[in-house]
């Protein structure tokens, strides 16, 4: 894909969607913390569920440590692997309290050496909580950005190191957002909704459908 198209693409998504947002629910850099970690392989929406129910009861590193493993489960269950989810994050809150004085960390490194924070969710926290341009690459933004040509890479590290390479200082900041929303509601897995996206004239994607 040129720059040009590329260009026209960004533009028509920021005319779309000027101020994205996450959809997991938060108040806080910590709140946001806990709820994209308990996301990995999990809707938003079960996430959402489950905090609306744990913030207002625990919602601070000590809060959630002194909860306990097996109280924060009560909390998180209905979530997909919650078991070592819970394990995780009462494991993270105790290196919040302990290192960070319950501070959410704006460093990469420090994000990452909390248990079950990985790349993908230290850049989402970097970029939604702190606004850094970082672009969290997971499965909606790896098939969105190979399928629509965008930037193409065999596993998420390329994709991520191939956006960044090719997205103007414009719009780094909020790409990740429209990317998820994009292969979440249009450019799904199994039969992308072609007809009805915004860039389907520009889309690099050759088995195009009329949906």
């Amino acid at each position: 894909m040129n720059k040009v198209k590329r260009q026209q693409i960004l533009e028509i998504l920021r005319d779309d969607n000027p101020h994205p947002e996450t959809e997991l629910e938060y108040s806080s850099p910590f709140e946001l913390l806990v709820a994209v970690t308990l996301s990995a392989q999990a809707t938003d929406v079960s996430v959402n569920k489950a905090t609306r129910k744990l913030f207002p009861v625990a919602n601070t590193p000590q809060a959630i440590v002194d909860l306990g493993v097996e109280g924060l489960k009560t909390y998180i269950k209905t979530i997909g692997l919650y078991n070592s989810k819970a394990v995780n994050v009462v494991k993270a809150c105790q290196m919040l309290v302990d290192l960070h004085d319950s501070e959410v960390p704006q460093n990469r490194e420090a994000l990452e050496a909390l248990p079950g924070v990985g790349r993908k969710t230290a850049n989402v926290v970097l970029n939604t909580a702190f606004g850094w341009p970082t672009i969290a690459v997971d499965t909606h933004i790896f098939r969105v950005s190979n399928r629509t040509k965008l930037a193409m890479g065999k596993n998420v590290d390329q994709v991520e190191e191939k956006l960044l390479k090719v997205i103007p200082k414009e719009f780094k900041v909020d790409v990740h957002h429209w990317l998820i929303l994009l292969g979440r509601y249009t450019c799904v897995a199994r039969k992308p909704r072609c007809g009805s996206c915004i860039i389907e004239h520009l889309c690099e994607y050759k088995e195009k459908t009329e949906i």
